[in-house]
Order: structure tokens, then sequence, then C-alpha cells
């Protein structure tokens, strides 16, 4: 999810935090960042995400409803199953959108799901991290933004990254950093980019307990060493445009590279390109098969 606005800020980082206040100087740090990116997009963009892939779920027919729902802010689990519910919903098929699964990080949405149903069968796609056509839809843009730097395309490395981790929730669930490695390795060779990728994180955390790395920024140095002036870099685990892509990336990553010495290219986020909601679809699909 996200805020709505400035005013909405301290409740929604409560929110976020497990109910834990937040500090004005954190408020404070990040009001200036939601401003300097023109506020977070995630919830217009997961809605039409959710309408989209309605329309391609349903081609001429009228068999599917979607809706999109936020753990932290509107619209709610249970807001969304009560607008199913009230469009006829006999079943429902909770996706997440996140490829890859940790239950540690997402098992909260199967249970609210399930509270909100009502005794409606519920089907959860878990992991989905080797979806052929997301795996497509990647490489396709990893490609598209390589060409549209000419010649000089065919050397620049890639960066592929995910979301960093405190260190204790990769020991409670090694098997979701397993997944997003999986998801760059098949990435980076459908891309063609095999040979002259990495792997790093992105957007840990201010705080004192170990978080998982090599860190995006910690990454430059070595590339520019290696004598390249350009990087693309390409998140496997985000699927729209929000404040770690818009501020995590474009700004501060994109500040650290041009200090480092390196032009920034990123690929542009899943959201609604055709390719994506296709590959939902086929999860979507894959779930409704699925015993309840």
């Amino acid at each position: 999810g996200a805020p709505t606005g400035r005013e909405d800020l301290p409740a929604y980082l409560a929110r976020v935090r497990g109910g834990k206040i937040p500090s004005d100087e954190l408020v404070a740090e990040m009001a200036r960042r939601y401003e300097c990116i023109g506020g977070s997009p995630l919830v217009r963009i997961t809605m039409a995400q959710a309408a989209a892939l309605e329309r391609e779920l349903n081609g001429d027919g009228d068999t599917w409803r979607a809706a999109a729902a936020m753990r932290f802010s509107e619209p709610s689990v249970a807001r969304a199953v009560r607008d199913l519910s009230a469009a006829g919903a006999r079943r429902l098929i909770g996706l997440v959108m996140s490829p890859q699964w940790s239950e540690t990080l997402m098992g909260w949405y199967a249970r609210a799901l399930e509270e909100a149903a009502g005794g409606l069968p519920v089907a959860m796609t878990r992991a989905w991290h080797r979806e052929p056509a997301f795996i497509d839809a990647l490489a396709a843009s990893v490609r598209e933004t390589l060409m549209a730097l000419g010649p000089a395309g065919r050397d620049v490395p890639c960066v592929l990254t995910a979301h960093s981790l405190p260190r204790r929730v990769f020991d409670a669930d090694p098997e979701y950093t397993r997944q997003l490695r999986e998801t760059a390795e098949l990435v980076a060779e459908r891309a063609g980019v095999a040979g002259r990728w990495s792997w790093a994180y992105q957007s840990a955390g201010h705080t004192k307990e170990e978080w998982l790395r090599p860190d995006l920024t910690e990454v430059f140095p070595g590339i520019v060493r290696a004598g390249h002036r350009a990087v693309v870099v390409v998140p496997v685990q985000f699927l729209a445009d929000h404040l770690e892509v818009l501020y995590d990336l474009d700004v501060a990553a994109a500040d650290q590279a041009r200090t480092a010495g390196l032009a920034y290219h990123r690929i542009p986020m899943p959201n609604v390109r055709p390719a994506f909601i296709q590959a939902l679809a086929a999860v979507a699909r894959r779930g409704a098969l699925a015993p309840v």
C-alpha cells in the first residue's frame, strides 16, 4: 500500500511498523521522499493492473472479476472480498503481487483472505517466480532498455536487484532468497546477458541489525573498475512503480551511480504492460485449477 498524503503518513508508517509510532524524524524523511517523487502511484497502478487482468482473463466472456487489495492502506483485503462477493464471486483466488513467496513475509495475505472469505473457497497462488511468461516479460524489458542505448548497449552490465532483508528473516526463510536468485538467473539467460550481470540488494532499512548484502551502491565501484561507464538496473521482485523504485533507485541509487562515474539506466516496471498482464493471467488461471 501507500499513504494517501502527508497527513496520512504517520498512521501509515505505524501500520507498516507493526503499530510502533514513527519518530518525527522518520516521518519528515519519508515525507521528503514521497514529495520528491510526487507521491506513490502504487495503489493506483495496482488497481489498474487488476482491471487489466480482469479484461485479459475474460476475453470475450464475463466469468472473472479482479480487485486490488492492500495490507497497510485501502482498499483492504476485506473490502476487496466484499466487492467481489457482491459481484457474485463463488470462489476466490489470491494472487500476491510478489513472484517469490515467503511464508514469513507474505503469509499474512493468505490468512487475511481466508478470514475475509466468509466460507467462500480460497486458492492462494504462492511462488510463481519461474512463470515463463513473467520471465519473458522481464527479459524483453531488459533487451528493450539495452537496445535503447544503441551499439554501446551490447556491453553495458546489468545489476539484478531485490529488496534487502534483515539477516534474521533470511535465516528463518532462506528459500525466499533462493527464489529471488533463480528469477534473476532465468531473466539474465533469457535476456542474453549471461556473463555480464551481477546481483545486489537495495532499499535496506536504517536499523542496527544486519541486512543482506551486497547493496546495489556497493557494486558500482567494481563496475567502473572493470572499465564500464553505464549500468542497467533490473529489479526482479517489484511489479509496479513505487517508492523503492522511484526514490530508492531513480533518485538515491542513480545519484550514487553518477558519483561513481556511471550513467544510470533502469528497465521499466511491469505495471500494465500487456506481456506482464498476460503473465498474471497465466498465474491466475493456474490458481483456478488448484484444489481448495
